[in-house]
């Protein structure tokens, strides 16, 4: 009678969890249903915004969008160089920067390590000035220099791939040291390949936030076809009015990407997340 209400209260138990984790993911799936479905009404319906299906589905609404604007394309094209090539730059400076810390000894290592952190505090608006003034001196407006360089260097990148370098068994090291490694080779032949979670969750994070930059490109930027994919989406938003029908269809092309390569590394992400958060 007790295992059978111990079973039962089990039960209960897991529906209820179970019940809460639908109405949350329901509740984080809406908006961007909502997005979709709005994409495919005609303006008047968008507009009004009473029916959550379209009365007529106009999938013809993608290709207005993408055809409205004349360097919708070439927007297209820098987003996915700008963010692959942050990407790179990050994974480069942060997996050194994080090895170093983690791995080797030397003078004031922990103090700037402090200082890296806190580094994190600082918001982003305070640096926005100082960055445009140094891209300017170095006449790097409407380059691919000052959309990419600025940000190859992440504190949180640092901070992540250090704390999983360190759970990484000294042992290993030790034993590497007797076959003549240095620490180039370990890191690339050892710590490299058993890091790939950690690596494809920072990637990830500096893709995302790559992918959705407005405001750093809107300031360093005059001509349109040196510009992201965001700042295509003003152009759906005029003095008549937003064409929001067509803003929403340019807005899910612009997501499509994001979800693709979340769908390609979502095992890895999620290791990444799970195993570095318990890492000390």
């Amino acid at each position: 009678m007790t295992i059978n209400r111990d079973r039962l209260k089990s039960g209960l138990v897991q529906t209820i969890i179970y019940a809460i984790l639908f109405v949350g993911a329901l509740w984080a799936v809406f908006p961007f249903a909502w997005m979709v479905l709005t994409s495919l009404k005609g303006y008047a319906e968008a507009s009004a915004a009473e029916n959550f299906l379209p009365t007529r589905w106009l999938f013809s609404n993608y290709a207005d969008a993408w055809n409205q604007v004349e360097y919708f394309p070439r927007y297209f094209a820098n987003t996915i160089f700008m963010a692959c090539a942050t990407v790179a730059g990050v994974l480069t400076t942060s997996t050194l920067a994080a090895y170093a810390f983690a791995r080797m000894r030397f003078p004031g290592r922990d103090t700037l390590f402090i200082v890296l952190l806190a580094t994190m505090m600082v918001p982003f608006e305070v640096t926005l000035v100082p960055n445009f003034i140094v891209i300017r001196n170095l006449q790097w407006s409407d380059h691919y220099e000052a959309l990419i360089i600025p940000w190859i260097a992440s504190a949180f990148s640092i901070f992540l791939l250090r704390q999983f370098f360190r759970a990484i068994p000294q042992e290993l090291h030790d034993a590497a040291v007797m076959d003549g490694c240095t620490h180039l080779r370990f890191l690339a032949s050892i710590v490299l390949p058993l890091s790939r979670p950690a690596l494809i969750t920072s990637g990830l994070f500096t893709f995302l936030a790559s992918w959705n930059s407005l405001m750093w490109p809107l300031l360093v930027t005059n001509r349109p076809e040196m510009r992201p994919i965001q700042v295509a989406m003003a152009t759906f938003i005029g003095d008549a009015g937003t064409q929001i029908q067509l803003l929403l269809a340019a807005v899910t092309i612009s997501v499509i990407p994001v979800i693709i390569v979340y769908l390609i590394l979502q095992r890895w992400f999620i290791e990444g997340i799970a195993t570095v958060g318990i890492r000390g």
